[in-house]
């Protein structure tokens, strides 16, 4: 058989996925949307709130128009606490986070307790919302900007701590070893070996958080735990709307605001 009819009986069919991947591919999908329809048919959802929900939000946004700026120097009050609840509870985490790092990182920990200690310390960070922070320090301290500052910290620790340990892990070892072979002690190699090759990390994780801490630090007067959260809780509760749209318009602000600080820094960082 010569080449033309071969291919003529036998046409060559480029194809992305193999049948197999193929078939893998459409159970993910069909799982997924068993997994959706299985969600929905627990959560009991009352769909009958839908109906009206566009005329509900209208009405709600007519209430919010127009603004009423009279409250802005209570608003702005209010603000600067929420920077400086956010702000105070980075520097905290830095202090915390950073010896933590060097302790979960496999190439600085002391054994291998001190490391799953460590890890131990950075998951558990991670997997509390900062809200529940919130509420246990609002326990502890009494209502105020004390208990979100601490919860801003706690909450911090974990993210800071983990990146910053991937850091170290990631370091040139070869300057290490040069440094260890001048009979530097162990702090000094921590010190002149290992800190130079994370301060980027560092510095540019440390403004990213400190920029994801003001959004979160916004809703923490929820709870009782100071800033603008407060204010807007208590707004929203005495119904208040027009006034609660200057203080969503505030908030919206300082997000932008401190997006753009957060993006300038870390690009004379890098």
């Amino acid at each position: 058989m010569s080449p033309a009819e071969h291919a003529l009986k036998y046409p060559e069919i480029w194809r992305r996925f193999t049948p197999r991947q193929t078939l893998t591919r459409y159970a993910w999908y069909v799982g997924a949307v068993f997994i959706a329809a299985w969600s929905l048919h627990n959560l009991d959802l009352p769909w009958e709130y839908l109906s009206d929900a566009m005329e509900q939000a209208m009405d709600l946004f007519t209430r919010m128009v127009p603004p009423d700026w009279n409250v802005l120097d209570e608003v702005l009050h209010a603000l600067i606490e929420t920077i400086h609840i956010a702000t105070l509870g980075t520097i905290i985490s830095v202090f915390i986070a950073f010896p933590i790092a060097f302790l979960a990182a496999r190439n600085t920990t002391f054994n291998s307790l001190t490391w799953a200690i460590g890890r131990f310390i950075l998951v558990a960070s991670r997997s509390v919302n900062t809200v529940v922070w919130g509420l246990l320090f609002v326990a502890i301290f009494g209502p105020g900007p004390i208990a979100g500052i601490w919860a801003i910290a706690f909450r911090s620790v974990g993210f800071m701590g983990k990146l910053v340990a991937e850091a170290i892990e990631e370091i040139d070892e070869g300057a290490v070893e040069a440094i260890e072979a001048t009979g530097a002690s162990r702090l000094q190699v921590l010190w002149y070996g290992i800190l130079p090759q994370v301060l980027p990390v560092i510095y540019g994780t440390t403004v990213y958080r400190w920029d994801i801490n003001i959004r979160e630090s916004t809703v923490l007067g929820f709870v009782g735990a100071g800033g603008i959260g407060i204010l807007l809780y208590s707004t929203m509760n005495l119904f208040r709307w027009e006034q609660v749209s200057v203080l969503l318009v505030a908030i919206f602000a300082v997000v932008v605001i401190s997006e753009f600080v957060s993006a300038a820094v870390r690009q004379r960082i890098t």
